[in-house]
């Protein structure tokens, strides 16, 4: 068996083993999906029905919303493997560290990201979405919740051995999501004015590169100070 062959076998092993416990515990699931649909569905009733004003502040309010969502499950990312001790196991394995903080976060997307990707067509019904700017929305998402996994994942790693960190996570990351905020309504924005939006699009895309290399390495890093 090569060695690549066992780094892969590594990655399946912890994406497979989260997705199936985030699947046996359905709240993980279903709590960010209801996070979005209570925050996005409360606007209209605070700030009225108009669908001049809704159609503008749409692309704010999903990103916001999307983003506090994808918050919900980091508390836990590493929270039950720091508890049990499998933690420790995968930090003096001779395996490379992060290669499983990279098979985690991806498992987290897939429970917490993807999900709200795919239903934004109906969310953005409720906000009076114009067409043209859904797809720029789809694709900010799709480019941009990603990132948000990566990026609170070190929060996560950082903050894994203390009792009540959640709080202090938020703080930490909250700041670090604002460039993928910034970039990601400006596209929905410019695409809504049927101009070429691809020039935000390659931003995120950029930063999602430098993400998935360096991020795993930072979050190994975080991990391994938490737990000494």
């Amino acid at each position: 068996m090569t060695r690549q062959h066992s780094y892969w076998q590594l990655f399946s092993a912890v994406f497979s083993k989260d997705v199936k416990l985030a699947f046996r515990q359905r709240a993980e699931i279903v709590n960010p999906i209801l996070f979005f649909l209570i925050v996005i569905s409360l606007f209209p009733l605070a700030i009225g029905p108009e669908p001049g004003l809704l159609a503008r502040m749409a692309p704010g309010i999903i990103w916001v919303a999307a983003l506090l969502s994808t918050m919900l499950g980091l508390d836990k990312l590493f929270r039950d493997d720091y508890n049990d001790g499998s933690l420790e196991q995968l930090i003096a394995s001779s395996y490379p560290l992060s290669l499983s903080v990279l098979g985690k976060v991806a498992a987290h997307w897939v429970v917490t990201g993807l999900p709200l990707v795919l239903m934004t067509p109906l969310f953005a019904l409720l906000l009076n979405l114009e067409s043209q700017s859904l797809l720029a929305t789809v694709l900010t998402l799709l480019l941009g919740t990603p990132l948000l996994s990566f990026i609170g994942a070190i929060g996560a790693g950082l903050t894994v051995g203390l009792q009540k960190g959640g709080i202090l996570m938020s703080l930490l990351v909250l700041p670090l999501y604002i460039p993928v905020l910034i970039f990601a309504t400006s596209a929905i924005d410019t695409s809504s004015m049927s101009l070429d939006y691809s020039g935000q699009l390659a931003i995120l895309g950029a930063m999602l590169v430098i993400a998935i290399i360096s991020a795993p390495i930072a979050i190994s890093s975080a991990l391994k100070v938490s737990v000494s």
